[in-house]
């Protein structure tokens, strides 16, 4: 039998759970066994636990469907542990260093106890300082072990359940449970308080809680905190059952309420036609259960209880003083330059939102590509009753092709537009001035797989920071995302931890790749001969990616040495990073600049081969499942300065060379399309182009703008259904 047993419920937090499960292994007292509850075995978290399940016997995952909450998480993980005692930790908090020893150490001391309260620290997700909220209250306790009414103000009400050790032998004795629904800590914390016999604390930090940057979901508003006065008339109706004390039930009875006043005293967190009747359900409770001889708190507090007690609401609302709806509103106001631009959109946000009209931006307007050119050409034939608009930076309107609406941006039609638009779609993020309108929906659709650091993951790298900007801005523009793509669960969970917000994950792959399957040996050949390469040759498309302590582009490869090198049939196409994009194709013997053609797309159907660096292009050319060779000559100075989310070294597409001379050997020799090559690609293809299957525009279309209910969306096809778009040059081996 283990000395702990720690539970892990992780649904919602996939992309943060390796750091809970990771802070648990690499604590140095190992007599534990940790559970990671999963919603399913083919869900996200359910990958993530199922691999350290692989290299750790400790770790015994377990499966709660989402319907059951985080209370049937917690209850079906209790079931299925053999600790002497349990602890709870949510998927995105962390135990700190030493925890478990320091516990193991005070129970020692103190001998068996029912609960062992715990100090925690609750941590800013991204500024400010840690704090320690629990220290206060348990530094009154008594130094050993003690009885309930030794210390009756120390309540599982005012702690979480993360914030203790619970001996499992008691609450199966007691049948103690996490209640369904809302405040489940609060119902769960309060019966353990009443029927512990044996209490003990310990003055030490376990669990590192990370305040999510959306907000505790208790704290926002809705019908839900009605359910706060289900888990309290539990614990109330116990306490009473128990003929507890005046000195143990009164502090009891004022923490309780404590918590009722805050939510009925703040002005949004109930809407308007429930608050009167959660009013007067409170104060009937309050009448029924106050301990006798309670003498209620001195001060606002006291008159609050005083006015809750009589059911006075008129009373109570004018106590409560004005809400802050003004305030908020005028935070939401639109920004754009000049007075007279401000004063228009202004009012163009006074008029209605068009629920026909959709507006599409790709990098920042640099023209018409990537997936919102993919999602609004599938628009186009889904829904003609949507008027689409692309918005591009002044001198790009020649990228959009004939007959496509735009408007540029910075233009008075541009923020009639954006103010307007039911429909606002985007590859990165549009102007800082933008205000998400009730009913308008976002969607990001991002551009590529992230193998380098995102977002605010960016902060740690000095480098990468210097040069982003605010990232309370950047999180500012993510909160109106309402949708954001993903091509494979991989992104899913980067994004999650990248970009923290309250949107929901469409895995319905990148509508960008979509042609990558869709292609015909025809389009190949179309391409091939736009970009100028010449019949019978062999294609191989160079795509560095960008260096972020570099101010300009520099290849750091001769690809006309390389040419000579690799063979005589060999010719490069150079995509250089969009950032280096200086428009128009240009040609140099045998080395093609395609930097400035409008589609990567079209560039990768018309390679036969990929050589890149660390580019996120390496993640859609592998749908074509053609050759691909990495060529990692600075992977090092690259991950200390920009930072990666995993090791691609250690699991590349294909080959890696590290200097010019092994880059030309590979293709030289064949090696970059040998059976070992291709068993590499295939493994790299399971990984990354889970959703990709050439239907992912129409999936947006039909979810988003048509909107049709998620089970209704086509499913995404398997990978070894699917048919690439076919290769122009028979691959060399």
């Amino acid at each position: 039998m283990p000395r702990f047993s720690i539970i892990v419920p992780s649904h919602g937090v996939a992309g943060r759970l390796s750091l809970a499960l990771d802070s648990v292994l690499a604590q140095s007292f190992g007599d534990f066994e940790l559970i990671p509850v999963c919603d399913a075995p083919d869900a996200p978290a359910g990958a993530v636990a199922a691999g350290y399940a692989e290299r750790d016997p400790r770790v015994t995952p377990v499966h709660s469907p989402p319907s059951a909450g985080l209370a049937g998480a917690r209850n079906t993980g209790a079931r299925a542990a053999h600790g002497t005692y349990l602890l709870f930790l949510d998927g995105d908090d962390t135990l700190a260093p030493g925890a478990l020893t320091a516990l193991d150490a005070r129970l020692a001391v103190t001998g068996d106890v029912d609960v062992l309260y715990t100090e925690h620290e609750r941590v800013p997700w991204w500024e400010g300082e840690p704090a320690n909220p629990a220290a206060p209250l348990l530094a009154k306790a008594p130094s050993g072990a003690f009885g309930p009414a030794e210390a009756p103000r120390i309540t599982g009400v005012l702690l979480p359940a993360w914030s203790a050790a619970y001996r499992r032998a008691f609450l199966e004795e007691r049948r103690i449970a996490f209640p369904e629904g809302h405040f489940t800590d609060l119902g769960f914390g309060g019966l353990v308080t009443l029927h512990a016999e044996r209490i003990a604390v310990l003055r030490s930090v376990v669990v590192r809680h990370l305040l999510r940057r959306q907000g505790n979901r208790l704290t926002r508003p809705g019908a839900h905190h009605t359910e706060l006065l289900d888990r309290i008339e539990p614990v109330l109706a116990a306490a009473a059952g128990l003929g507890l004390s005046a000195a143990r039930s009164g502090p009891l009875f004022e923490q309780l309420f404590a918590l009722v006043l805050k939510t009925a005293a703040h002005p949004r967190r109930l809407p308007g036609r429930r608050r009167r009747a959660f009013f007067r359900r409170a104060a009937r409770l309050h009448r029924r259960h106050r301990p006798a001889g309670w003498r209620g708190p001195g001060g606002s507090l006291g008159v609050q209880h005083r006015l809750l007690a009589a059911g006075a609401y008129t009373a109570f609302r004018a106590l409560r003083g004005a809400n802050q709806r003004l305030s908020a509103a005028a935070r939401l106001l639109a920004r754009p330059r000049g007075l007279r631009t401000r004063l228009f959109y202004r009012r163009q946000l006074r008029r209605p939102v068009d629920p026909n009209l959709a507006v599409y931006c790709a990098y920042w307007g640099r023209g018409y590509a990537c997936s919102p050119a993919a999602i609004h050409a599938k628009a186009a034939e889904l829904a003609p009753h949507i008027r689409s608009v692309f918005l591009v930076e002044p001198g790009r309107a020649h990228t959009v092709p004939e007959g496509v609406d735009h408007a540029v941006i910075g233009s008075r039609r541009y923020w009639q537009l954006l103010a307007r638009a039911k429909y606002l779609v985007n590859n990165a993020n549009f102007a800082e001035g933008v205000v998400k309108r009730e009913g308008s929906v976002h969607v990001q659709t991002q551009h590529g797989t992230p193998l380098k650091k995102m977002g605010v993951d960016q902060s740690t790298y000095p480098v990468v920071a210097a040069a982003s900007g605010s990232f309370t801005k950047l999180l500012g523009r993510v909160d109106r995302w309402d949708f954001n793509l993903s091509s494979n669960t991989h992104s899913t969970q980067m994004w999650e931890r990248a970009f923290p917000g309250r949107y929901e994950h469409l895995e319905y792959g990148y509508p960008r790749n979509d042609v990558l399957y869709t292609a015909t040996a025809e389009d190949v050949a179309r391409v091939r001969r736009e970009l100028g390469v010449p019949e019978g040759r062999t294609a191989v498309l160079y795509a560095p990616t960008h260096r972020d302590w570099r101010t300009g582009f520099e290849g750091g490869l001769d690809l006309e040495a390389f040419c000579e090198a690799a063979g005589e049939d060999v010719v490069v196409l150079l995509r250089a990073h969009y950032f280096y994009d200086r428009g128009g194709a240009r040609g140099t013997g045998r080395v093609l600049d395609v930097t400035g053609h409008p589609s990567s797309e079209d560039v990768c159907l018309a390679a036969d081969a990929l050589i890149t660096d660390y580019s996120s292009i390496m993640f859609d050319y592998a749908n074509l499942d053609r050759p691909i060779v990495v060529y990692a000559d600075d992977w090092d100075v690259y991950t200390e300065t920009r930072g990666v989310y995993f090791d691609l070294m250690a699991a590349p597409p294909g080959p890696v060379a590290r200097t010019p001379q092994e880059l030309a050997r590979v293709f030289r020799d064949g090696t970059y399309a040998s059976p070992g090559s291709a068993q590499l690609r295939a493994a790299f293809r399971a990984r990354f182009c889970q959703f990709d299957d050439g239907r992912a525009a129409e999936r947006v279309v039909r979810r988003v703008l048509l909107g049709e209910p998620p089970e209704a969306i086509e499913p995404v096809l398997p990978l070894a259904d699917r048919v690439p778009a076919p290769a122009a040059t028979p691959v060399r081996s």
